[in-house]
C-alpha cells in the first residue's frame, strides 16, 4: 500500500488527506497545533456560550464544493445555515446596497443598476455548477466549459475600478468594491474584479452560508471523513526537516512556501526554490471580537437581516484604504467586514448576547492597535454600538501569525493577490501541486483556487498525489 503524510490539518490538508484515503492510500496527518482546522476553528473568545470563528466565518465557495460534495460532510455532521440577507453593505446618509441569492431582489434594490447587475451576473450564476468546474481549477488549465468561463472570465479580469464604470449609482458599485476587496488587492489592478465576480456569482448561485455550532464544524466532518476511510491525525507536533516524513511515499505540504523552503529547501528544483523564496504575502487582517446585548444597533434595517455586512463606504473609499494598505499605510478608516453569524445560527448565542466577528484590513505586519479604527467604521453606520459591547477581544496582524504560521504578517489568504501570482501561484507551471522534487507536494491557500473553505487546493493536489503513485 502506498503511503502519504500531509503536514497541515487545515482544510485543504485535511482533504488532501481524506481524497488520498478514500482511494487507498494509507495516510497520516501531522499538525503542529493541539487541535486540526487551521484557520477553520472556532471556540468561547468572550463570553461562556458565545461561539466566535476564528478566522474563516461565511463561506459562499463552500456549500458547492467538488471536495466538499465528494467527501459527503453532510453525512459527518456538516450543517449550513443561510441568513435572511447575505450581504449589506451600507453608505452615510442611509443608503446601501443589498445582495442575496435572489438576483431579481437583488437588482430591484440597486434601482436603476438593477439591470446592469443582472446583466453582468445572471448568466454565469444560472450555470454556476459547470463554471464552478473550471473556476476551482489552476487558471493554466484546458476548461471544461471555455464559453461559460470566457463570458466569466473578460470582466473578472478587469481592474475592479474600471468594471464599476458600468455602474451609475454609488450603491451598485460600493456592493461590488466590497466585495471585490476580499481579495486584499489594489483594485485598480487587471484580475482584481476576479474575486468579486466570483464570490458573488456563488451567492446567486447558493448565498453565503455559515456553519452551525461554527465553522470548525466543517474541518471536523473533514476529518471524520479522513478517519472513516482509515485516515490517522496527530496533533501538537511540528515538522522541522524533511527527515521526520521522508519515509512516506508522498509528502503533502499544507503550508506556506516559505515554510516548505525551510522543511525541503535541499530537496527542491532550483526555479521551484527560486519561485517559493520570491512568493509574496499580502496586507494584513485585525480581527475584533465582540459580545454584544440585544446586536448591533445599524441604522439601516438590511444590516440588521444581514449574515455580513461591509462596513467600508463609497468604492472610492475603499479603493483609497487598499491602496494605503498596499503601500504599507495605515488608514485612517481601513475596509472592515463585520460577521453576525448568529443571525442565520442562533445557536451561536447566550440568550440575548450575541458574537460579532469582524477585522479590518491593515498593512502587512502593523504593529499598531487598529481597534478603535475597527469599532469606528462599524459605529459610523451603527450610532450606540460602544453602549451594547459587553466584551472585547482582539487579534493583530502578528497573533494571527502565531495562530497559523501560515499567515505571515498577519496575510490570512497565505498570498498576495497580484496579477501574476493569482494567475501562476505559487509557481508558473502546469501543475502547481507537485514541487517537482520527488514525492513532494503543496496544497495550502497559496496554491490554486486561493484562499477560502472549499478544500480545492487539496482535493486538486491528491489528485496530482495519485497521478504519480
Amino acid at each position: 500500500m502506498s503511503t502519504a503524510i500531509v503536514v497541515g490539518a487545515g482544510p485543504n490538508g485535511l482533504a488532501a488527506a481524506a481524497k488520498l484515503a478514500r482511494a487507498g492510500v494509507e495516510v497520516t496527518v501531522i499538525e503542529a497545533a493541539e487541535e486540526v482546522g487551521g484557520g477553520t476553528r472556532s471556540g468561547e473568545l468572550t463570553r461562556p456560550g458565545l461561539i466566535h470563528d476564528h478566522c474563516s466565518a461565511v463561506h459562499p465557495m463552500a456549500a458547492g464544493s467538488p471536495a466538499v460534495l465528494d467527501l459527503e460532510l453532510e453525512r459527518h455532521g456538516l450543517e449550513w445555515c443561510w441568513p435572511e440577507v447575505d450581504l449589506a453593505h451600507p453608505l452615510d446618509g442611509g443608503r446601501g446596497g443589498l445582495l442575496v441569492r435572489s438576483i431579481e431582489e437583488t437588482a430591484a434594490s440597486l434601482g436603476e443598476d438593477g439591470h446592469a447587475w443582472r446583466r453582468l451576473f445572471a448568466r454565469p450564476a444560472d450555470g454556476f455548477d459547470q463554471l464552478n468546474e473550471d473556476l476551482v481549477e489552476p487558471i493554466l488549465h484546458v476548461p471544461k466549459h471555455p464559453l461559460r468561463l470566457a463570458r466569466f472570465g473578460i470582466p473578472a479580469a478587469m481592474p475592479a475600478s474600471l468594471l464599476v464604470r458600468g455602474f451609475d449609482t454609488g450603491e451598485a458599485a460600493a456592493l461590488f468594491g466590497g466585495v471585490a476587496a476580499h481579495a486584499f488587492s489594489r483594485l485598480d489592478r487587471p484580475m482584481s474584479s476576479a474575486v468579486g465576480m466570483a464570490l458573488i456569482v456563488a451567492c446567486h448561485a447558493g448565498g453565503w452560508p455559515v456553519a452551525r455550532g461554527g465553522s470548525r464544524a466543517i474541518t471536523d466532518a473533514m476529518a471524520a471523513s479522513l478517519r472513516e476511510a482509515g485516515g490517522r491525525i496527530e496533533t501538537g507536533r511540528r515538522i522541522e526537516s524533511l527527515g521526520e516524513v521522508a519515509a512516506a511515499d508522498a509528502v503533502v505540504f499544507d503550508l506556506a512556501p516559505r515554510h516548505i523552503v525551510e522543511i525541503a529547501g535541499d530537496r527542491l528544483p532550483a526555479r521551484t526554490l527560486r519561485a517559493y523564496e520570491r512568493y509574496r504575502h499580502g496586507p494584513g487582517a485585525f480581527k475584533v471580537d465582540l459580545a454584544v446585548e440585544a446586536g448591533i444597533p445599524w441604522a439601516d434595517d438590511d444590516c440588521r437581516r444581514a449574515g455580513t455586512v461591509h462596513a467600508m463606504g463609497s468604492f472610492a473609499e475603499l479603493a483609497d484604504a487598499e491602496r494605503q494598505i498596499n503601500a504599507g499605510r495605515m488608514p485612517e478608516r481601513p475596509n472592515v467586514l463585520v460577521g453576525q453569524q448568529y443571525l442565520a445560527d442562533p445557536t451561536r448565542s447566550a440568550g440575548d448576547l450575541h458574537p460579532i466577528w469582524a477585522y479590518g484590513h491593515v498593512p502587512s505586519g502593523y504593529d499598531g492597535d487598529a481597534t478603535e479604527a475597527v469599532l469606528g467604521q462599524i459605529e459610523r453606520f451603527a450610532p450606540g454600538l460602544r453602549e451594547r459591547i459587553a466584551e472585547t477581544v482582539t487579534r493583530s496582524p502578528a497573533e494571527f501569525q502565531d495562530y497559523n504560521p501560515n499567515y505571515i504578517g498577519g496575510d490570512i489568504i497565505t498570498g498576495a493577490n497580484t496579477p501574476w501570482q493569482m494567475a501562476v501561484r505559487p509557481r508558473p507551471t502546469l501543475d502547481p501541486y507537485f514541487t517537482g522534487a520527488k514525492g513532494l507536494y503543496i496544497c495550502s491557500a497559496a496554491t490554486p483556487p486561493g484562499a477560502g473553505v472549499h478544500g480545492m487546493g487539496g482535493y486538486n493536489a491528491a489528485r496530482s498525489v495519485l497521478k504519480r503513485l
